[in-house]
């Protein structure tokens, strides 16, 4: 623990905006005193304390001038601000349950959607299929836009702030819905002016997702043209790659021409090497990454600390099988001619699609998590592979009848990615976190599926497992990567920093006890180790436990027409 001596603070960077040296005695609403204080910015750690007034914080240093109405002592204990998670699936999980849980007790203050799916804008046949899909969680949809749903969200009440991407799926679902063609000029425009509007609500940029169907039926230019709209605005283009695995470099290429041409900063959503012949390619990612960043872009990436992804078995089958959405899809594999197609082509390499299935290695490395129908549950926790052998069928032929019986994509886990990987690009300083998953508790309609361990555990393994146990990286940067690094890469103001004026999202934790229990056998376990999470002021964990507050807001983008100035879309 680093003594309390006033050239620790001056180190931060932080004297002139703390006003420590003029700071008058005042009466703070909340002292949390005498922690051991990581700004975000990534600097050394000093002993000190951080004062809160209303939802903002009036004081950081070696000890505030005044008095408090509350005082919390975090003597021993990390002080940060609040953690981004940067790709968050709580889209229904808050709605279900605004707590947003399994997050909130790992320090998680501000939940970042949109990776291709965005909750608006929508059309009536849109919110009609979006019902009609729905699983375990089920709501009306009472909102067409993005910025409505991030309203709704809020006025129902949940804990953690929330912000969102327009996704590039859900943009081009509205103007050309789900099959497999190209836009007119004429509906190209309009899927610019949707961006541009959701950018004046407050969107954060374009996020997509290019291996999944419809989404991987948008060629580069459509994508550039969009995300031009985005980068206008001040936003950026954030994405699920083409291909994370036999196309890698060329996908990383792309992403970063996307940023080139349409003038937005990128990000690779979940940085990974899937399927062993690719664990190589690490390197060449990291050469063309960095590249880019030495020439003057602005390439960032996020990635989850599991060696596992999840999706769905639909990331198991070509992409064409899929045009028009999950009815057609459905429909078609119900014809003889077209399951011998599949079957040779989901046994077959190919540079067309993305197949997770032989990425795997094996349909014992894909793991059942999710089903809708109740008469599938039982299945759960099964391997492809264990499935397969119980119907005495082939492993393609049964993930086919699964999604048909389950009528849906089925929530599945694929084994791809190697460990030492994991470790090193933790230690990457141009990559930040994100859980791809939703934020719930282990209860009620969430016991109703399974999960994977990065719902419950994500950031507390970053923290944990890496930084302190691996040393992977030192503490302060992964809390820096948590916190002031995404909030600059979004563009997002006052928060991101323990700074005066800032934001009061605050996290109290023990870096020596902060601990992750979530496991493939057993995901739905809560992590442990932080004690103290508070969101715009307000406590909303206390001695690791939720206290039931829900205080979160919508954090806008640049391009939003409520700033002072009018937003960056001019």
């Amino acid at each position: 623990m680093k003594k309390r001596v006033a050239f620790a603070f001056v180190a931060t960077g932080l004297l002139a905006s703390s006003g420590m040296a003029q700071a008058p005695a005042e009466t703070y609403d909340l002292l949390i005193d005498n922690g051991t204080v990581y700004d975000g910015l990534g600097g050394q750690p000093f002993t000190g304390d951080v004062a809160i007034k209303g939802d903002r914080i009036v004081y950081v240093g070696p000890k505030a001038p005044g008095t408090a109405r509350k005082t919390v002592d975090a003597s021993g204990m990390a002080v940060s601000p609040g953690f981004i998670n940067m790709l968050s699936w709580a889209v229904e999980s808050l709605i279900a349950d605004g707590r947003g849980l399994s997050d909130t007790v790992q320090g998680v203050t501000l939940e970042v959607f949109g990776e291709g799916d965005s909750m608006g804008p929508l059309t009536p046949e849109m919110k009609k299929l979006a019902v009609d899909r729905q699983s375990d969680i089920r709501y009306p949809i009472k909102w067409t836009t993005l910025g409505e749903y991030l309203t709704y969200l809020t006025k129902k009440g949940i804990t953690p702030n929330v912000a969102s991407f327009i996704g590039a799926t859900t943009v081009r679902v509205h103007e050309l819905g789900e099959k497999d063609v190209d836009p007119t000029p004429e509906q190209l425009d309009r899927m610019r002016a949707l961006v541009r509007d959701a950018m004046k609500e407050g969107a954060l940029g374009v996020g997509s997702s290019l291996i999944y169907a419809p989404a991987s039926y948008a060629e580069t230019p459509e994508l550039v043209a969009i995300t031009t709209e985005a980068g206008k605005c001040g936003g950026m283009y954030i994405s699920h790659m083409r291909s994370e695995g036999d196309r890698l470099v060329e996908a990383v290429d792309e992403l970063i021409t996307i940023s080139k041409e349409s003038g937005a900063p990128a990000e690779i959503y979940h940085l990974k090497q899937a399927g062993k012949e690719n664990w190589g390619k690490l390197d060449e990612v990291i050469k063309h990454v960095e590249a880019a960043r030495a020439s003057g872009q602005r390439i960032t990436a996020d990635m989850y600390t599991y060696t596992a992804g999840a999706t769905g078995l639909d990331a198991s089958m070509p992409t064409w099988v899929q045009s028009g959405g999950l009815e057609e899809w459905i429909k078609r594999m119900k014809d003889p001619q077209v399951r011998a197609r599949l079957v040779q082509e989901m046994r077959t390499p190919s540079k067309d699609w993305e197949n997770l299935l032989l990425g795997a290695g094996s349909p014992d490395k894909v793991l059942l998590i999710a089903f809708k129908n109740p008469k599938l549950k039982p299945l759960t926790g099964k391997t492809l592979g264990e499935v397969a052998r119980m119907r005495g069928k082939s492993p393609e032929e049964t993930a086919m009848d699964l999604v048909i019986e389950d009528g849906s994509r089925v929530g599945t886990v694929y084994f791809l990615m190697n460990e030492d990987n994991v470790k090193r690009q933790v230690g990457l300083p141009w990559v930040g976190f994100g859980s791809d998953a939703d934020s719930e508790a282990p209860e009620g309609v969430f016991l109703k599926s399974s999960n994977h361990p990065r719902a419950y555990g994500n950031f507390a393994r970053a923290l944990g497992h890496y930084a302190r146990d691996e040393k992977s990286a030192p503490l302060a940067d992964v809390v820096r990567r948590l916190t002031s690094f995404p909030a600059t890469n979004l563009g997002i103001k006052g928060r991101g920093v323990l700074r005066d004026g800032y934001y009061a999202d605050v996290v109290v934790f023990d870096p020596a006890k902060i601990q992750d229990h979530a496991t493939f056998e057993k995901p739905q376990q809560l992590s442990t180790g932080v004690r103290d999470v508070f969101i715009n002021g307000t406590q909303v964990l206390k001695d690791g436990k939720h206290t039931g507050a829900k205080p979160g807001r919508v954090v806008r983008g640049p391009g939003w027409t409520g700033w002072a100035d009018g937003g960056a879309c001019k």
